[in-house]
């Protein structure tokens, strides 16, 4: 038989079920702007009708509706959404950071300017045109001496702030490691979380919001895939389980599990014990060729602009690669400036009459100049320091007289040798010994394509070409 009272029943169970929908948008309103907060809703169903089923004749018509409940407090969260917007975020993490490496190689390279070293070679190059004009002026021989050092000056300068700069991203390397580890480890909490709540019946969505919100800051460190498994016992069928994620390369393939229920594993960036640069990345024991990684996330991107080694052994990257560059072009143009210096004569060997090759630049501590690092220890010679006679301007040949006394057959005013010089600028020259013969180019040509903001190699593979001399 009815309740007397169950129509009251039913219009109470409704007024209390319509305010918990208003507790819910409430709660909506305050959380507003709350990070990585989803919006919630009451999922209202039907109460159980009255009378149950029984094997008894019933004694009414048929079943009467008894009213509403909440039957569960779901948030409104689109997963293809979230796919998509994880998709591109790891793109613009590896973009993002790629940039900045870019703007602090372009701030450091600053051309065209009035300061940099396009600038301080064309000084050089003039101080040479000036002292080829008036061979014996110690003034103008004074500027030469001047320049090259501002030559030299700056070519350390440009070494030592790119190798700065390169272990800043070494260390950022180090920072962007350690967060990614300390997100997985955040989710692998939660996961576990999670899979103590979701068996009772209930939904956590503050923790399904929190976790969502770490997978997004994740992806744009590192390229990712996330599945979900079951958390089992009572959980309800819109329950979303724990969370598994796998790093993936950019065509999708595994490449390693980062998070699997309660457990995470640790990314690690291995580097070579001799020039440091990046060999590879482990997630867990579990080794990754960067081949594999391909423009995906900002750990790779900073890879990219570090510098890493591939399985061949070449070095690679956006810092190496200019400041490869600028030593090609140190020591192309020093020992070739040195070559022609070394075979003209200066007043000092006229004086002395005996000729020696004395060297314009020099590989401090090393008899020969070596190329590796370079840029950043050419210095003036000793010789060249101490006195501005020792500059090489004219041309001549050890010669003896009748007596067997050696002297040098030259002029003081003869200036053939150091326009000589000053056409070292001008002259083509294979700055790179691995490249074609058909890629000789004079410095102005080397150091547009080279050192104008952007590596040489970049520009080419976006279709620039560096000026050939054939």
């Amino acid at each position: 038989m009815r309740s007397t009272f169950m129509g009251l029943e039913t219009a109470r169970r409704g007024m209390f079920t319509q305010q918990s929908a208003l507790h819910t948008t409430g709660h909506n309103i305050a959380n507003a702007n709350t990070p990585g907060y989803s919006r919630q809703r009451i999922n209202f169903e039907q109460t159980e009708p009255y009378p149950n089923a029984a094997l008894n004749r019933p004694q009414v018509p048929g079943q009467v509706g008894t009213g509403v409940k909440a039957g569960s407090v779901q948030r409104i969260r689109e997963s293809f959404l979230d796919v998509q917007y994880r998709n591109e975020n790891n793109k613009l993490g590896y973009w993002e950071a790629r940039t900045e490496a870019y703007t602090k190689l372009e701030e450091v390279l600053n051309e065209p300017s009035e300061s940099g070293l396009s600038k301080t070679m064309d000084q050089f190059w003039q101080s040479l045109q000036d002292l080829a004009v008036n061979p014996t002026n110690p003034g103008a021989r004074s500027v030469v001496r001047q320049r090259g050092i501002a030559v030299a000056e700056t070519f350390n300068y440009l070494n030592h702030s790119l190798t700065s700069i390169r272990a800043d991203l070494k260390n950022e390397l180090s920072v962007t490691e350690k967060e990614i580890n300390s997100i997985t480890y955040q989710i692998s909490k939660i996961n576990g979380q999670i899979a103590d709540v979701e068996p009772h019946g209930y939904l956590p969505n503050d923790l399904y919001d929190e976790r969502d919100r770490l997978i997004d800051q994740l992806s744009s460190l590192v390229n990712i895939k996330v599945d979900y498994t079951g958390s089992g016992g009572g959980s309800l069928k819109i329950a979303e389980g724990q969370a598994v994620i796998k790093m993936v390369s950019d065509k999708g393939s595994e490449l390693g599990i980062l998070v699997s229920g309660d457990q995470n594993n640790d990314v690690t960036v291995n580097y070579d014990q001799n020039d440091g640069s990046v060999t590879g990345i482990s997630v867990g024991a579990n080794p990754i060729e960067l081949v594999d990684m391909n423009k995906n996330g900002k750990l790779k991107s900073l890879v990219d602009s570090y510098g890493y080694k591939d399985s061949s052994g070449k070095v690679g990257g956006v810092y190496p690669e200019m400041l490869t560059n600028l030593d090609d072009m140190a020591y192309t143009f020093a020992t070739q400036f040195n070559a022609i210096h070394e075979a003209g004569v200066s007043p000092n060997e006229i004086q002395t009459g005996l000729k020696v090759e004395n060297s314009f630049f020099v590989d401090p501590g090393k008899t020969k100049i070596t190329h590796d690092g370079f840029s950043g220890r050419i210095q003036l010679s000793q010789e060249i320091t101490d006195s501005i006679d020792n500059i090489a301007t004219a041309k001549g040949e050890q010669k003896y007289d009748e007596n067997n006394d050696p002297y040098v057959d030259a002029t003081v005013g003869d200036s053939s040798n150091a326009l000589d010089l000053a056409n070292v600028f001008t002259t083509p020259y294979k700055y790179n010994e691995t490249a074609p013969d058909t890629e000789k180019g004079n410095f102005r040509n080397y150091y547009e394509a080279s050192s104008a903001g952007w590596p040489y190699s970049l520009r080419k593979q976006s279709g620039f070409r560096k000026t050939a001399v054939h």
